[in-house]
């Protein structure tokens, strides 16, 4: 068992029998009483973010889990295939995996799968941001200068988003993963 004052970015913890993402973390040392460990966690299974403080000397299971660098291949509605990066070795896995962050995926991309001790896939872990196509785009309101301004445009993979009025079809934009906003148009 290690201390809760090891908790780091990026780590992975067995929070109430779950494994849980350490998304972030602040070490806080008061004037008064005993330094404390807040914390977000994401659980890997279900996506939940939860809020957590540890006391610094509470004892805290790190879990050892295997990071696979993948691409994505191509996906039905029962199931989404990948290719190890290493072995070129082909997989599929269930929705119920891959979570929400599904419509981020578009063939070609690469991801980090999240495997336990015994190969079982866990959770996909995205890139925060991914670049996507245009593919429609209404036309911009002439004469419309109020700067804050934005339409709904629709993605390669089917995803709606708001975007500012200089978007056009065939553009690229980068999309937060997190959010599922528009950051900006790509180069």
């Amino acid at each position: 068992m290690s201390k809760a004052n090891e908790i780091s970015r990026g780590l992975i913890i067995n929070y109430k029998n779950e494994p849980h993402l350490v998304v972030d973390f602040q070490h806080v040392n008061p004037g008064k009483g005993s330094a404390f460990v807040r914390s977000k966690l994401k659980a890997l299974k279900t996506g939940k973010v939860v809020e957590n403080t540890f006391k610094s000397d509470e004892a805290v299971e790190f879990v050892e889990m295997e990071r696979k660098k993948v691409q994505y291949l191509y996906g039905t509605p029962a199931e989404h295939t990948f290719m190890d990066m290493k072995t070129y070795e082909q997989f599929s896995i269930g929705p119920d995996v891959v979570g929400e962050a599904a419509k981020f995926l578009k063939e070609g991309v690469e991801v980090t799968l999240l495997v336990d001790e015994s190969g079982t896939p866990i959770t996909v872990d995205f890139p925060k941001k991914v670049t996507l196509k245009v593919t429609e785009a209404p036309p911009a309101v002439k004469g419309d200068t109020s700067g804050n301004v934005t339409k709904e445009i629709v993605l390669e993979n089917g995803l709606k988003v708001r975007a500012p009025m200089f978007i056009k079809e065939g553009d690229l934009v980068i999309i937060n993963t997190d959010t599922g906003e528009y950051v900006e148009r790509s180069t």
